[in-house]
Protein backbone atom coordinates (compact mmCIF):
# COMPACT_ATOMS: atom_id res chain seq x y z
CA UNK A 1 0.00 0.00 0.00
CA UNK A 2 1.72 3.66 -1.02
CA UNK A 3 1.95 5.90 2.46
CA UNK A 4 0.46 8.72 2.14
CA UNK A 5 1.01 11.92 4.38
CA UNK A 6 -1.17 14.96 5.44
CA UNK A 7 2.45 17.14 6.08
CA UNK A 8 5.87 17.85 4.78
CA UNK A 9 8.45 20.37 6.22
CA UNK A 10 11.60 21.04 4.06
CA UNK A 11 14.50 23.31 4.39
CA UNK A 12 16.69 25.05 1.93
CA UNK A 13 19.89 26.94 2.26
CA UNK A 14 20.83 30.80 1.18
CA UNK A 15 22.88 30.77 -1.94
CA UNK A 16 25.33 32.89 -4.23
CA UNK A 17 24.63 33.24 -7.79
CA UNK A 18 26.85 34.48 -10.93
CA UNK A 19 30.56 34.35 -8.50
CA UNK A 20 31.98 37.24 -10.82
CA UNK A 21 31.78 36.11 -14.93
CA UNK A 22 29.13 33.21 -14.85
CA UNK A 23 26.04 35.29 -14.80
CA UNK A 24 22.86 33.50 -14.84
CA UNK A 25 25.00 30.21 -15.42
CA UNK A 26 26.86 29.55 -11.52
CA UNK A 27 25.48 29.06 -8.29
CA UNK A 28 27.13 28.10 -5.21
CA UNK A 29 24.93 27.22 -2.11
CA UNK A 30 25.88 28.77 0.69
CA UNK A 31 25.86 26.91 4.25
CA UNK A 32 24.74 30.21 6.50
CA UNK A 33 21.03 30.93 6.31
CA UNK A 34 18.17 28.94 5.43
CA UNK A 35 14.35 29.55 4.96
CA UNK A 36 11.94 26.35 6.15
CA UNK A 37 8.51 25.74 4.06
CA UNK A 38 5.80 23.26 5.24
CA UNK A 39 2.73 22.55 3.44
CA UNK A 40 -0.35 20.75 4.80
CA UNK A 41 -3.39 18.94 3.25
CA UNK A 42 -6.49 20.70 3.84
CA UNK A 43 -9.82 18.92 3.93
CA UNK A 44 -11.22 20.27 0.91
CA UNK A 45 -10.28 19.98 -2.99
CA UNK A 46 -10.45 23.09 -4.63
CA UNK A 47 -6.72 24.03 -5.90
CA UNK A 48 -6.48 26.90 -3.21
CA UNK A 49 -3.55 28.31 -1.50
CA UNK A 50 -3.80 29.47 2.28
CA UNK A 51 0.05 31.29 2.99
CA UNK A 52 0.71 31.49 6.72
CA UNK A 53 4.13 33.36 7.27
CA UNK A 54 5.92 33.35 10.26
CA UNK A 55 8.32 35.14 12.59
CA UNK A 56 6.45 38.65 10.72
CA UNK A 57 8.64 38.31 7.44
CA UNK A 58 7.98 41.13 4.99
CA UNK A 59 7.70 38.99 2.30
CA UNK A 60 4.07 39.13 0.47
CA UNK A 61 0.91 36.72 1.52
CA UNK A 62 -0.74 36.62 -2.30
CA UNK A 63 0.46 33.34 -4.23
CA UNK A 64 1.46 35.03 -7.51
CA UNK A 65 3.60 37.15 -5.63
CA UNK A 66 4.91 35.10 -3.12
CA UNK A 67 7.85 32.83 -4.45
CA UNK A 68 7.10 29.13 -2.41
CA UNK A 69 3.59 29.49 -3.43
CA UNK A 70 4.27 30.09 -6.99
CA UNK A 71 6.13 27.32 -7.35
CA UNK A 72 3.82 25.27 -5.52
CA UNK A 73 1.00 26.29 -7.57
CA UNK A 74 2.44 25.82 -10.96
CA UNK A 75 3.50 21.90 -9.63
CA UNK A 76 -0.26 21.50 -8.38
CA UNK A 77 -1.44 22.51 -11.88
CA UNK A 78 0.88 20.49 -13.86
CA UNK A 79 0.25 17.40 -11.94
CA UNK A 80 -3.64 18.06 -11.42
CA UNK A 81 -3.74 17.86 -7.92
CA UNK A 82 -6.59 19.61 -6.44
CA UNK A 83 -5.88 19.58 -2.69
CA UNK A 84 -6.23 22.67 -0.76
CA UNK A 85 -3.09 23.91 0.93
CA UNK A 86 -1.72 25.50 3.90
CA UNK A 87 2.26 26.74 3.14
CA UNK A 88 3.97 27.75 6.02
CA UNK A 89 6.61 29.94 5.32
CA UNK A 90 9.64 30.41 8.29
CA UNK A 91 12.42 33.14 6.83
CA UNK A 92 16.07 32.61 7.74
CA UNK A 93 17.23 33.76 4.74
CA UNK A 94 17.85 38.16 4.78
CA UNK A 95 15.49 39.11 2.06
CA UNK A 96 16.64 41.18 -0.86
CA UNK A 97 20.40 40.89 -0.25
CA UNK A 98 21.57 39.31 -2.82
CA UNK A 99 21.94 35.41 -0.57
CA UNK A 100 18.85 33.78 -2.34
CA UNK A 101 15.90 34.48 -0.47
CA UNK A 102 12.85 33.97 -3.09
CA UNK A 103 15.15 30.78 -4.10
CA UNK A 104 15.08 29.28 -0.75
CA UNK A 105 11.67 29.64 -0.27
CA UNK A 106 11.21 27.91 -3.69
CA UNK A 107 13.38 25.09 -2.70
CA UNK A 108 12.23 24.00 0.47
CA UNK A 109 8.69 24.34 -1.23
CA UNK A 110 8.86 22.04 -4.37
CA UNK A 111 10.86 19.82 -2.12
CA UNK A 112 8.40 19.62 0.49
CA UNK A 113 5.39 19.27 -2.26
CA UNK A 114 7.37 16.52 -4.03
CA UNK A 115 7.82 14.07 -1.30
CA UNK A 116 4.49 14.98 0.27
CA UNK A 117 2.56 14.21 -2.77
CA UNK A 118 5.15 11.19 -3.98
CA UNK A 119 5.57 12.95 -7.24
CA UNK A 120 7.99 11.20 -9.76
CA UNK A 121 9.91 13.72 -11.54
CA UNK A 122 13.73 14.67 -12.81
CA UNK A 123 15.57 16.97 -11.46
CA UNK A 124 15.38 19.29 -14.43
CA UNK A 125 11.44 19.34 -13.73
CA UNK A 126 11.87 19.93 -10.17
CA UNK A 127 14.51 22.81 -10.89
CA UNK A 128 11.80 24.13 -13.47
CA UNK A 129 8.97 24.36 -10.84
CA UNK A 130 11.65 26.03 -8.22
CA UNK A 131 12.13 28.62 -11.04
CA UNK A 132 8.96 29.39 -11.37
CA UNK A 133 8.97 30.97 -8.09
CA UNK A 134 11.56 33.87 -9.52
CA UNK A 135 9.27 35.74 -11.46
CA UNK A 136 7.49 36.64 -8.34
CA UNK A 137 11.10 38.47 -7.53
CA UNK A 138 13.04 39.14 -10.55
CA UNK A 139 10.11 39.31 -12.94
CA UNK A 140 11.79 36.17 -15.24
CA UNK A 141 12.60 32.44 -14.31
CA UNK A 142 16.02 32.45 -13.47
CA UNK A 143 18.13 29.38 -12.09
CA UNK A 144 21.47 30.06 -10.91
CA UNK A 145 20.13 30.42 -7.08
CA UNK A 146 17.37 27.73 -6.93
CA UNK A 147 19.48 25.18 -8.51
CA UNK A 148 22.37 26.05 -5.45
CA UNK A 149 19.34 26.31 -3.40
CA UNK A 150 18.16 22.75 -4.24
CA UNK A 151 20.80 20.69 -4.57
CA UNK A 152 24.12 22.80 -2.89
CA UNK A 153 27.42 22.85 -4.00
CA UNK A 154 28.58 24.42 -6.98
CA UNK A 155 26.21 24.38 -10.17
CA UNK A 156 26.47 24.96 -13.57
CA UNK A 157 23.35 25.81 -15.42
CA UNK A 158 22.31 26.74 -18.63
CA UNK A 159 18.13 26.90 -19.93
CA UNK A 160 19.43 26.48 -24.32
CA UNK A 161 18.84 24.38 -26.11
CA UNK A 162 17.28 22.36 -22.80
CA UNK A 163 17.59 22.86 -19.34
CA UNK A 164 20.47 21.31 -18.12
CA UNK A 165 22.53 21.69 -14.82
CA UNK A 166 25.61 19.98 -13.47
CA UNK A 167 26.48 20.17 -9.79
CA UNK A 168 30.53 20.06 -8.89
CA UNK A 169 32.09 19.08 -5.34
CA UNK A 170 33.85 21.71 -4.12
CA UNK A 171 37.20 22.28 -2.85
CA UNK A 172 37.47 21.17 1.11
CA UNK A 173 39.67 24.39 1.90
CA UNK A 174 37.31 27.08 -0.12
CA UNK A 175 36.15 29.18 2.74
CA UNK A 176 33.17 31.93 2.31
CA UNK A 177 33.19 35.02 3.70
CA UNK A 178 29.84 36.74 3.06
CA UNK A 179 28.98 40.53 4.50
CA UNK A 180 25.66 41.80 4.33
CA UNK A 181 25.07 45.36 4.89
CA UNK A 182 21.94 46.49 6.75
CA UNK A 183 20.42 48.28 4.01
CA UNK A 184 16.70 48.62 3.18
CA UNK A 185 16.51 47.46 -1.22
CA UNK A 186 13.63 48.42 -3.48
CA UNK A 187 10.81 46.17 -3.77
CA UNK A 188 11.58 44.25 -7.05
CA UNK A 189 15.78 44.97 -5.90
CA UNK A 190 16.51 41.97 -8.50
CA UNK A 191 14.42 43.04 -11.43
CA UNK A 192 15.78 46.95 -11.05
CA UNK A 193 19.36 45.06 -10.65
CA UNK A 194 19.20 42.98 -13.96
CA UNK A 195 17.98 46.28 -16.05
CA UNK A 196 21.04 48.20 -15.03
CA UNK A 197 23.20 45.47 -16.84
CA UNK A 198 24.56 46.64 -20.66
CA UNK A 199 21.93 45.18 -23.51
CA UNK A 200 24.77 45.18 -25.83
CA UNK A 201 28.48 44.50 -25.32
CA UNK A 202 31.97 44.33 -26.87
CA UNK A 203 33.34 40.58 -28.19
CA UNK A 204 36.55 41.05 -26.07
CA UNK A 205 34.98 41.44 -23.37
CA UNK A 206 33.08 38.66 -23.54
CA UNK A 207 35.92 36.21 -24.15
CA UNK A 208 37.43 37.66 -20.94
CA UNK A 209 34.70 36.97 -18.97
CA UNK A 210 34.43 33.55 -20.88
CA UNK A 211 37.72 32.87 -20.31
CA UNK A 212 37.17 33.77 -16.49
CA UNK A 213 34.97 31.61 -16.32
CA UNK A 214 36.65 28.65 -17.94
CA UNK A 215 39.41 29.18 -15.47
CA UNK A 216 36.72 29.15 -12.47
CA UNK A 217 35.04 25.89 -13.34
CA UNK A 218 38.72 24.02 -14.12
CA UNK A 219 39.58 25.26 -10.48
CA UNK A 220 36.46 23.27 -8.97
CA UNK A 221 37.00 20.22 -11.26
CA UNK A 222 40.60 19.98 -9.89
CA UNK A 223 39.64 20.79 -6.57
CA UNK A 224 42.25 23.85 -6.53
CA UNK A 225 40.67 27.04 -4.11
CA UNK A 226 43.33 29.26 -5.76
CA UNK A 227 43.13 28.43 -9.41
CA UNK A 228 38.78 29.04 -8.92
CA UNK A 229 39.23 32.27 -7.59
CA UNK A 230 41.55 33.57 -10.43
CA UNK A 231 38.52 33.51 -12.70
CA UNK A 232 36.34 35.53 -10.44
CA UNK A 233 36.69 38.33 -12.28
CA UNK A 234 33.32 39.83 -14.05
CA UNK A 235 34.71 42.82 -16.64
CA UNK A 236 30.70 42.89 -17.62
CA UNK A 237 27.39 42.86 -15.18
CA UNK A 238 29.58 43.81 -12.18
CA UNK A 239 31.12 46.46 -13.57
CA UNK A 240 27.35 48.50 -13.99
CA UNK A 241 25.94 47.04 -11.00
CA UNK A 242 28.56 48.40 -8.70
CA UNK A 243 27.29 51.95 -8.48
CA UNK A 244 23.94 50.48 -6.50
CA UNK A 245 26.53 49.60 -3.44
CA UNK A 246 27.17 52.20 -1.71
CA UNK A 247 31.09 51.25 -0.65
CA UNK A 248 31.59 48.99 -3.24
CA UNK A 249 35.23 49.59 -4.43
CA UNK A 250 36.31 49.98 -0.52
CA UNK A 251 35.24 46.44 0.43
CA UNK A 252 36.54 44.95 -2.09
CA UNK A 253 39.77 46.84 -1.59
CA UNK A 254 39.82 45.82 1.81
CA UNK A 255 39.15 42.36 1.63
CA UNK A 256 42.10 41.86 -0.76
CA UNK A 257 44.44 43.42 1.50
CA UNK A 258 43.72 41.18 4.18
CA UNK A 259 43.97 37.77 2.72
CA UNK A 260 41.00 37.21 0.07
CA UNK A 261 41.88 35.30 -3.00
CA UNK A 262 38.94 37.24 -4.54
CA UNK A 263 35.97 39.72 -3.97
CA UNK A 264 32.55 39.71 -5.60
CA UNK A 265 28.97 40.94 -5.37
CA UNK A 266 26.75 37.99 -4.00
CA UNK A 267 24.10 37.69 -6.63
CA UNK A 268 22.00 41.28 -7.42
CA UNK A 269 23.75 42.38 -4.30
CA UNK A 270 23.75 44.07 -2.44
CA UNK A 271 25.95 41.64 -0.14
CA UNK A 272 29.74 40.69 -1.18
CA UNK A 273 31.20 38.19 -0.51
CA UNK A 274 35.24 36.97 -0.36
CA UNK A 275 36.70 33.88 -0.98
CA UNK A 276 39.97 32.32 0.79
CA UNK A 277 41.82 29.03 1.74
CA UNK A 278 43.07 30.26 4.91
CA UNK A 279 40.77 29.88 7.93
CA UNK A 280 43.07 32.19 9.78
CA UNK A 281 42.72 35.08 7.65
CA UNK A 282 38.89 34.86 7.21
CA UNK A 283 37.73 36.71 10.48
CA UNK A 284 40.30 39.07 9.15
CA UNK A 285 38.62 39.28 5.63
CA UNK A 286 35.64 40.08 7.32
CA UNK A 287 36.32 42.56 9.85
CA UNK A 288 38.20 44.38 6.80
CA UNK A 289 34.52 44.20 5.02
CA UNK A 290 32.55 45.24 7.77
CA UNK A 291 35.03 48.25 8.08
CA UNK A 292 34.63 49.32 4.88
CA UNK A 293 30.82 49.15 5.13
CA UNK A 294 31.45 51.26 8.14
CA UNK A 295 33.38 53.97 6.42
CA UNK A 296 30.70 55.04 3.76
CA UNK A 297 28.12 54.98 7.22
CA UNK A 298 26.81 51.48 6.17
CA UNK A 299 26.46 48.66 9.21
CA UNK A 300 27.06 45.63 8.42
CA UNK A 301 27.69 41.56 9.13
CA UNK A 302 30.52 39.31 7.81
CA UNK A 303 29.85 35.85 8.31
CA UNK A 304 32.21 32.80 7.65
CA UNK A 305 30.71 29.88 5.77
CA UNK A 306 31.72 26.61 3.73
CA UNK A 307 29.24 25.85 0.51
CA UNK A 308 26.40 23.94 1.51
CA UNK A 309 24.44 20.49 1.11
CA UNK A 310 21.38 20.06 -0.71
CA UNK A 311 17.74 20.97 0.38
CA UNK A 312 15.83 18.07 2.11
CA UNK A 313 13.22 17.16 3.97
CA UNK A 314 12.89 17.29 7.65
CA UNK A 315 9.56 16.47 8.62
CA UNK A 316 6.76 14.57 7.30
CA UNK A 317 3.47 12.83 8.73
Amino acid sequence: MKETFEFCEATAPSSTANLGPGFDVFGLGLDLFYDTVSIRKLATKNGKIKIVIDNKANIPSIVKENSASLSVKKFAQKYKIKDDLEIRITKGVPIGLGLGSSAASSAAAVTAFKELFKCKLTDNELLDFAAEGEVSSAGVKHYDNVVASLFGGFVIVRTFPTLRFIKVDTPKDLILIVCVPNLLTPVKKTKLARSVIPKAIPIEDLTKNLANACIMVSGFFLQDTRLLTNGINDIIVEPARKSLITGYDKVKLNAIRSGALAVTISGAGPSMISFTNSAKDAHKIGHSMEQAFAESKIQSNAYVCRPSSSARVTSKF
